[in-house]
């Protein structure tokens, strides 16, 4: 294995990344220029980039390791992208030649490479290969919507986030109060634990960056609504969302503590760690930043809550996957890696590093799944068709502006009553509207 000296650091790969660019404009992955590539003798060197090096370095050099030990006449030449620059990284090789192999490759730009036409699609591949039958279905579907292409997979999933709802256990136990299993049992516990005058609050609400999301995934989560489209008409603003998120948005300063409308996950979490809340709804990502502060035994994560009927709907979490991509000269090579990545014992072991969710089935009766309970009980609600998964439209232009900076001042000021949630739904869903008849008008071939 060999890693470039432009990545050996972040620091190093944010001031190198022209050289870095240039560096691997002459690897082994396409020139950019377009072309169908071709399958190759499955042997020699291939390219692999890393879509967050800062995080999976470590891990990938064990599996390429394991890899090449497996496939003697296979060389792995890793290139590490920082999260912030991949999306970049991937628009200049397009434009100017370097694509790789094999890349990291996340629903949130997904759909941007195969618009532009340089992945190759991989489902039938998954289906003659090892891999069949043993990725999560929810995960399967989730990377196919963000495609934009229909039923066909464009990225083989490796891993996703999920949204929880993080309880103090010791706050509930001495409340007499049982898990906050359901939107009901979840309501009346952030009631009954909050005591403003002792500065004591039964949930942390997020206002600030990032608000859009968890908003969402109260207003489907409590609605039931299993689809983000109805026709080519969004459900945002269906008047059971609505009505969600009239219900949800009225937590704020109630239960609530008030400097939550301008708070950011850091300072959420922050706050919930170091204070008398007693519950908070953010991705496992969290979990290590509880276990120091609160120690293991004063807090669990459950996915979240059900409805009265056991039955749980949730919206995408971004997945992260490994993408062929169409003008590699070695796709049998490629493919063999990305095989063997996404395998029960590779899928497992990186996730693992990673603190994310298997997109491998087999993991989760992993030891380090079982003991990271949370972990356990998303990954269980994701693979046992328990949970609906709303997908949002990652593969949207408008997407990310919509759903974060063109909106999140408009949250803030339902919060606080300067606007009604209709009018908030009302305004999301006229622009995703907008930006869906933009996308089908330029997709129509």
């Amino acid at each position: 294995m060999r890693i470039s000296k432009a990545y050996r650091g972040r620091t190093a790969a944010a001031v190198s990344l022209t050289a870095a660019l240039a560096l691997t404009a002459t690897a082994c992955g396409d020139d950019g220029s377009g072309g169908s590539g071709s399958e190759g003798s499955g042997k020699g060197q291939i390219t692999l980039w890393d879509n967050n090096t800062g995080e999976r370095r470590d891990i990938w050099a064990q599996i390429i390791k394991d890899f090449e030990k497996t496939y003697p006449d296979i060389d792995v030449k890793y290139v590490g992208v920082p999260i912030d620059q991949v999306q970049a990284k991937y628009d200049t090789a397009i434009d100017g030649g370097g694509l790789p192999d094999v890349g990291g490759v996340g629903t949130a730009y997904l759909s941007n490479l195969v618009v532009r036409d340089v992945l190759e699609p991989v489902g039938d591949r998954v289906e003659e290969s090892s891999l069949k039958g043993k990725l999560v279905p929810t995960l399967v579907a989730s990377v196919k919507a963000a495609g934009g292409r229909g039923d066909e997979m464009y990225s083989v999933p490796t891993s996703t986030n999920n949204g929880t709802l993080w309880y103090r256990t010791d706050l509930f136990s001495r409340a007499g109060l049982e898990a906050p299993t359901t939107w009901a049992t979840f309501y009346a516990a952030a009631e009954k634990l909050t005591a403003a005058a002792k500065n004591e609050f039964g949930y942390t609400i997020r206002g600030g960056s990032g608000s859009i999301a968890p908003a969402m995934d109260a207003m489907y989560g409590q609605s039931g609504i299993t689809s983000f489209w109805n026709g080519d008409k969004t459900t945002v603003n269906d008047p059971r969302n609505v009505a969600a998120l009239e219900k949800y948005a009225a937590l704020y300063k109630k239960v609530t503590p008030s400097a939550d409308v301008n708070n950011d996950f850091i300072k959420m979490v922050a706050q919930w760690d170091n204070g008398s809340i007693g519950m908070l709804t953010h991705n496992l990502a969290s979990y290590q930043d509880h276990v120091k502060a609160l120690g293991p035994e004063k807090f669990k994560g459950l996915p979240f809550p059900t409805q009265e009927d056991g039955s749980r709907v949730q919206v995408s979490n971004p997945v992260d996957g490994l993408g062929l991509f169409k003008n590699s000269k070695n796709k049998a090579a490629a493919w063999k890696l990305i095989e063997f990545a996404a395998s029960h014992k590779s899928n497992s072991a990186w996730n693992a590093s990673a603190g994310s969710i298997p997109a491998n089935i087999d993991a989760a009766a992993d030891t380090w799944i079982q003991q990271a309970e949370p972990t356990g009980a998303a990954m269980e609600a994701l693979s046992n068709g328990s949970t609906k998964i709303v997908n949002l439209p990652y593969y949207l232009p408008d997407w990310n502006t919509i759903s974060k900076s063109g909106n999140e001042p408009n949250f803030q000021k339902v919060l606080l009553g300067d606007m009604t949630a209709k009018e908030f739904a009302d305004k999301v869903a006229e622009e995703l509207n907008a930006a869906q008849a933009e996308w089908k008008e330029q997709n129509k071939s």
